[in-house]
């Protein structure tokens, strides 16, 4: 029995064999149009891209050519060499992975097919893996990494010579990130193996969807996409923002208040998946949870962090419904498919339109049953967030990231894995280097500088043996120069670069780098020292340090003195605010009509605003000034998210020095900004000795940006990164494995011969690109400079405004070791919240 179909724009109707159309018509089931169509353009020799609703069927969609092509394939005659791998699933997620692999061996085994199915992950034990180079399997389900390894092994060609198809599974997540420029890169060398392969991608997520047509394809042509398949329809979310009796906090991001209300939740549901936005908020909430669940249920913790024998216990849990909850960060909210998992709790705002979407897409996963979600806002931000990020669900409105360039380190990583599977050409490899959608734009003498570097470190490390790890011999090939620098390969692919911590060690004030042996006071992420400069202080361990230097792996500071920190930490989600839920968020505060959907205390806060200052249109900024003590604020409220305002509140307050305004520090969140500091900012305004114009303008992005990250350790730390990327140092040696401190010194030394003696390293410029894009976000940064010129809104007020209440709380807050102390502060702050709103309405102290 065959099942035959009319296909549309002019392709033949899918071949479904026997076997497949008899297995749905046992179920009772008819294939769906969608996997159809996609079935009958890949039979027709095309790459194409399915975008549908969670419960579509997008898994048994993306596999039914590999299927049914495996089926028909004829038995291998005795004699025969082995086969090859034929199909190659690329998963974000090792879990995803796994749950693909559970899934799949139903039908499989149903239809009573022959064909071998593996995992290959960072989790596969060695001997697995070696086993599969000899023997692969018909299906390998995988992760970029491992492709990575893979297509850098002598015998690629022999494992991938019968490959046909590749998977590439909730693709909107794996193209924005250098883990998707590598990924890329393989698929390049794929198709240079295998000019036949096609590729089929998975999305339910998706803003832009040519950009991921053109990924799919080699960009050898103009306008080469592949194919796209879209499915409309899908049950319409049932969403709804945890209303409680208790006050929402002013700040914060714990929801420690609505422990109560989860649980209740917890207790009406079968199985909740609880999603946070940092593992440090999942084992907080979990903490919480255990202490209030009076009926023992059980409830479970997930997140990367996880011994993986801890991780695939929860999610065999899971897997026979054995859970009533488990507490979750990114590393299930990808298309996994668990459980009767009948809730979703995103604790905290989701930050993005298209993440909650994916996120609550785990509840109900069917496409004719509602997702059933419940938001938890952690502040009142968070509230309108949460509200924006709703009605965008309704809407189907779509905000994943755009894509970037492809990174220069991770190409460099890419030659050298290039030249350990075989020798190779130039002209030849940047020519399948810039079939690749990251890549296209790239110029020979970029590529050109790339190969130079990595057969030889740059003009100023060539005199350094360790640093040639390809050379060019008589027939005009690159060759690997030592067999040691495969295996240093093999042991340091990937594109995941863990953030190192920092001991906080005092010293006497101005010995900086020089001292040793002072108290170590704890350890904070580098993220956030990497932004300091000497002489800057903040709040750590309840007491204000002044930071005098970096060292290796230690920070050294001195006793600040005073009451105020100039550049207290910057608490938050590790998540930015997503573009859209930005301005979003600024045309709910902008339409009190809309403020009706809001709780009435969130309302209520608005009004009060309203009367007591004002509210921005939703293109305008607000700048309010007030005097509190014997300290004047300068709070804006740009809405851009925390990166973008980190930026810019480093570069206002250099500008605010020059303009006199002594600014003491900033404090900086998602929502807003505010500056401190001796002079009154707000007179300065009325009497033309500042001007708020020239304080925002444009140009600050220019030579203000530049001797700001000069002089901080920013770009030392960034280098440190794409010099682990690019393989010029390694964290894993053959025998023996490099502690963080070792990097970081081996790093910084680098860093600072390239800085002295040649500026213009193709790795420096790596790294001003990746803190552009990513630790600094300059481009947002400037559209939203651009957005509000002209249309800055000046309000001098004699106290604190409601709306600054958030951002001032910020400044109460002790500066910890990474976003896990911080959650562990809870709402901790110099002044309650309450007692900051009694200030504003003018009924409590001055």
């Amino acid at each position: 029995m065959e099942h035959r179909i009319h296909a549309p724009g002019g392709i033949a109707a899918p071949y479904l064999p026997a076997p497949f159309s008899e297995w749905f018509a046992a179920r009772g089931w008819q294939p769906r149009a969608h996997q159809l169509e996609l079935l009958a353009r890949t039979q027709a020799g095309r790459s194409a891209l399915l975008i549908a609703p969670t419960g579509a069927g997008k898994t048994l969609a993306g596999f039914l050519p590999s299927l049914t092509d495996i089926a028909e394939r004829p038995k291998a005659k005795p004699g025969e060499a082995r086969r090859g791998v034929h199909t190659l699933y690329i998963s974000p997620l090792k879990a995803l992975a796994v749950d693909i692999e559970r899934n799949l061996n139903i039908p499989v085994t149903e239809m009573g097919l022959s064909l071998s199915i593996e995992t290959r992950t960072g989790d596969t034990p060695t001997h697995k893996r070696q086993r599969q180079k000899y023997a692969p399997p018909d299906i390998l389900l995988t992760t970029p990494e491992q492709l990575a390894l893979l297509i850098a092994s002598p015998d690629a060609e022999r494992f991938f010579s019968h490959l046909r198809y590749v998977v590439l599974d909730e693709l909107h997540s794996l193209v924005i990130s250098k883990r998707g420029h590598l990924l890329s890169l393989g698929l390049a060398r794929l198709r240079r193996m295998r000019p036949e392969l096609q590729t089929i991608g998975l999305s339910a997520t998706v803003a832009e969807p040519d950009e991921l047509r053109r990924w799919l394809v080699p960009q050898t042509s103009a306008g080469a996409m592949a194919d796209i398949v879209t499915v409309a329809g899908g049950a319409k979310p049932d969403i709804t923002i945890l209303e409680t009796e208790d006050r929402v906090p002013w700040a914060g991001h714990s929801a420690l208040y609505a422990i109560p209300k989860i649980y209740e939740a917890i207790r009406a549901h079968r199985t909740t998946l609880l999603f946070v936005n940092t593992r440090s908020q999942a084992e907080l909430l979990f903490r919480e949870l255990w202490r209030t669940n009076e009926d023992n249920l059980p409830i479970a913790l997930h997140h990367g962090s996880l011994d993986v024998g801890q991780r695939r216990k929860v999610e065999k849990a899971m897997e026979t419904n054995s859970l009533r909850a488990i507490v979750a960060t990114s590393t299930l909210d990808l298309g996994i498919d668990w459980g009767d998992v009948d809730l979703v709790v995103h604790v905290g705002a989701p930050k993005g339109a298209s993440r909650l979407a994916q996120r609550i897409g785990r509840s109900n996963h069917r496409m004719d049953e509602p997702s059933r979600a419940i938001l938890v806002p952690a502040n009142r931000f968070e509230v309108m967030e949460c509200r924006a990020a709703l009605e965008a669900n309704y809407l189907g409105a779509q905000d994943t990231p755009p894509l970037v360039e492809g990174a220069l380190d991770v190409l460099a990583q890419h030659v050298l894995g290039t030249a350990c599977a075989a020798p190779f050409n130039a002209d030849m490899l940047y020519g399948e280097v810039t079939s690749a959608a990251p890549y296209v734009g790239l110029k020979q003498t970029t590529f050109d500088r790339i190969v130079d570097f990595v057969a030889t470190g740059g003009y100023a490390l060539k005199s350094y043996e360790r640093y040639a790890r390809i050379r060019q011999t008589k027939d005009g090939l690159w060759r690997i120069s030592h067999p040691r620098f495969a295996q240093q390969y093999r042991l340091n692919v990937g594109t995941i670069v863990e953030s190192p911590m920092l001991n906080i060690r005092m010293v006497r004030r101005g010995r900086g780098g020089a001292a040793r042996g002072g108290q170590v006071l704890g350890k904070v992420e580098e993220y956030f020292l990497e932004t300091l400069v000497p002489g800057d202080t903040f709040l750590f361990s309840g007491r204000v340090l002044r930071f005098e230097g970096i060292r290796e792996n230690e920070c050294y500071v001195s006793n600040g003195g005073g009451d105020d920190a100039k550049v207290p930490y910057y608490a938050g989600g590790k998540f930015p605010l997503s573009t859209y839920l930005a301005a979003e968020v600024r045309a709910i505060l902008a339409d009190p009509k809309r403020w009706k959907a809001l709780p009435e205390q969130v309302a209520d806060w608005l009004e009060i605003q309203r009367d007591k200052s004002i509210l921005p249109r939703r293109e305008d900024l607000l700048v309010e000034t007030f005097p509190r003590g014997d300290r004047h604020y300068m709070v804006l409220y740009p809405f851009e998210g925390r990166l973008a305002h980190q930026t810019l509140g480093m570069l206002l307050t250099r500008r605010l020095e020059r303009a006199g305004a002594h600014p003491l520090g900033f404090v900086a969140n998602d929502y807003a900004i505010a500056v401190w500091g001796l002079n009154d900012m707000g007179a300065m305004l009325r009497d033309g000795s500042l001007s708020l114009a020239a304080l925002m303008d444009e140009d600050m992005l220019g030579d203000d940006l530049e001797a700001w990250i000069a002089d901080s350790w920013l770009l030392k730390r960034t280098f440190r990164n794409c010099a682990l990327i690019s393989g010029l140092v390694e964290k894993r040696h053959p025998g023996q494995e490099k502690t963080g401190r070792q990097v970081t010194v081996s790093a910084d030394l680098i860093y600072d011969v390239l800085r002295a003696h040649e500026p213009d390293h193709i790795l420096m410029q790596a790294t001003w690109s990746d803190a552009a894009q990513g630790l600094l976000d300059v481009r947002r940064l400037g559209e939203m400079l651009s957005r509000i010129r002209g249309r800055i809104v000046h309000k001098a007020l004699t106290r604190i405004s409601p709306l600054a209440v958030p951002i001032m709380l910020e400044i109460g807050r002790e500066a910890v070791a990474g976003d896990a102390n911080e959650a562990l502060l809870g709402e901790m702050s110099k002044l309650s919240g309450e007692e900051l709103m009694q200030e504003a309405l003018d009924t409590g102290k001055q």
